[in-house]
């Protein structure tokens, strides 16, 4: 049975700007570093991939963690033009509880980070979706009081 998620994994092209976002930013920290190079066959069966090389970094806040990875073989396809849409299958974003949305907001946009708005009031939840360095979509979220659901420990 699962007991908690643990991490969720993004693959970026450049590891510093991704690791200066979710630590500098987001108070993060850097628990383990990892690396590998071609012919490690345990790693390449589980990610169904071949001659797979890479740096993994796994980032931690209080319960939470992200892990990033940047792949130096496969050879990868150049990223498409413009932002991923949130409605596209696949990874939507993460979601990060907060006590002040607004000051958070200002906080990040003050340091160059893109929003798609700012905060907006759901009654019980007041929330922006903003963007990483590699553009992948990430809320900030400040429980206002919603019967039956707890903010995260912060």
């Amino acid at each position: 049975m699962i007991r908690v998620i643990h991490h969720v994994a993004i693959s970026t092209p450049d590891l510093k700007p991704m690791c200066d976002f979710y630590c500098g930013l987001l108070g993060f920290e850097e628990v383990s570093r990892t690396a590998w190079q071609p012919g490690e066959a345990k790693i390449d069966r589980v990610m169904a991939l071949t001659a797979t090389a890479a740096t993994a970094v796994m980032l931690q806040r209080g319960p939470t963690c992200i892990e990033l990875f940047q792949f130096a073989f496969p050879a990868q396809a150049p990223k498409g033009s413009g932002d991923r849409p949130v409605n596209r299958y696949g990874f939507t974003h993460l979601c990060f509880d907060v006590a002040d949305v607004d000051a958070a907001y200002q906080r990040m946009v003050d340091a160059g980070v893109r929003f798609h708005c700012p905060p907006q009031d759901f009654g019980s939840v007041r929330a922006t979706y903003g963007r990483d360095p590699d553009g992948n979509v990430f809320e900030l979220q400040e429980l206002t009081g919603q019967p039956g659901f707890a903010a995260s420990p912060q």
